[in-house]
Parts: C-alpha cells; sequence; structure tokens
C-alpha cells in the first residue's frame, strides 16, 4: 500500500473528518445525517492520517509528491 494521499490533502482531509465527526457528537446534525457525518468523517480521518484512500486507487489519482531519485543511481 503506497502513499496517494499528498500532504495538503492529507491535514484537508483529517480537518474535514474532525468537523464532520464534531458535528454529529454534538448534535448539531441529527435525524440520520449524524450517522452519516460519523461514516464519512471517520473515513476521512482514517485516509488523511494512513495516507492512502482506496477510491484514488481505483481511479488512478496521486496527490503524493513524486519522491527524489537516490544519489548514486547511475541506471538511465
Amino acid at each position: 500500500m503506497s502513499c496517494n494521499v499528498g500532504g495538503i490533502e492529507r491535514a484537508a482531509r483529517v480537518l474535514v473528518g474532525l468537523a464532520l465527526i464534531g458535528l454529529a457528537y454534538f448534535q448539531v446534525l441529527t435525524g440520520g445525517w449524524d450517522t452519516l457525518a460519523y461514516i464519512v468523517g471517520g473515513v476521512a480521518l482514517v485516509t488523511g492520517f494512513v495516507g492512502y484512500c482506496p477510491a484514488w486507487a481505483v481511479f488512478r489519482i496521486n496527490t503524493c509528491a513524486p519522491k527524489p531519485a537516490k544519489a548514486g543511481n547511475t541506471s538511465h
């Protein structure tokens, strides 16, 4: 499982996840919306912390910065 969620997107996912979970926890959202907020917020939070999103993998989206080439690699 390689990284496919970049740094800014990871931070945004964590913030959105915390916000949605907070809205549900403090009963700002009710009537079924709270359950949806817990689920979507939890997924956003986990994918933000882990740095991998299965949906991005399906659509071959990668927002991670490319890894720099190693110094000593002479193969072309």
